[in-house]
């Protein structure tokens, strides 16, 4: 096993909470009709765009077009975005900042939109603590696209072998593997700290 020298986060799910049901619970009371609204307006395929460089005023104006009757909640969900991610996973930022003060190379990888990761890091100083960060919304690619991760390794200065990248997301720690990376599954900051032992990465 090539000895890991660099750690990349994701960060959604893994350092910080993420919920769109937290708002819209109480905008939409019925779990029926909030699963329809998901399913078929603002679906996940339609927000990961946003997450690959759309402007919310475009993803907004488009939906409104289609759903004209939803036009209210279909901009709630950028105007009330702080209430889906109300926390920090605590004992992942502390393995997080550990690494980094143990003196390992850590950055970030993340779909994200730019404006609404700007947000997020004005109110979780602790993602401006790694080297760097790849942001999706930035580059006009999402993971697991091959290209995000060559990407990420060529600003980086990274060696594929030697990187390890924690996600949430099944399908792009495999798109991190495709690429040449070592990749964990993350679950919990339990489940974590066993797979960075296994890796032999002290901290």
């Amino acid at each position: 096993m090539t000895e890991i020298r660099h750690i990349v986060f994701d960060i959604g799910r893994v350092l910080i909470h993420y919920d769109p049901n937290l708002p819209f619970s109480r905008l939409i009371p019925d779990a029926e009709q909030r699963k329809w609204f998901f399913d078929n307006v603002c679906t996940h395929d339609w927000n990961i765009e946003q997450d690959r460089g759309r402007t919310w005023e475009e993803a907004e104006a488009l939906l409104i077009t289609e759903h004209p009757d939803h036009a209210e909640n279909i901009r709630n969900f950028r105007r009330l975005w702080h209430e889906m991610v109300p926390h920090a996973y605590d004992d992942s930022v502390q393995i997080m900042d550990k690494l980094i003060e143990s003196g390992h190379d850590v950055t970030m990888l993340t779909n994200f939109a730019t404006d609404t990761l700007a947000e997020a890091r004005q109110r979780f100083d602790f993602l401006n603590r790694p080297r760097g960060v790849t942001i999706s919304g930035e580059i006009g690619m999402i993971k697991p696209e091959r290209g995000i991760y060559d990407h990420h390794v060529a600003v980086f200065g990274l060696e594929p072998a030697a990187t390890l990248f924690i996600d949430d997301s099944q399908k792009n720690v495999d798109g991190a593997k495709a690429a040449g990376w070592q990749s964990v599954l993350f679950t919990d900051a339990k489940t974590l700290e066993a797979d960075l032992k296994r890796y032999d990465v002290a901290f």
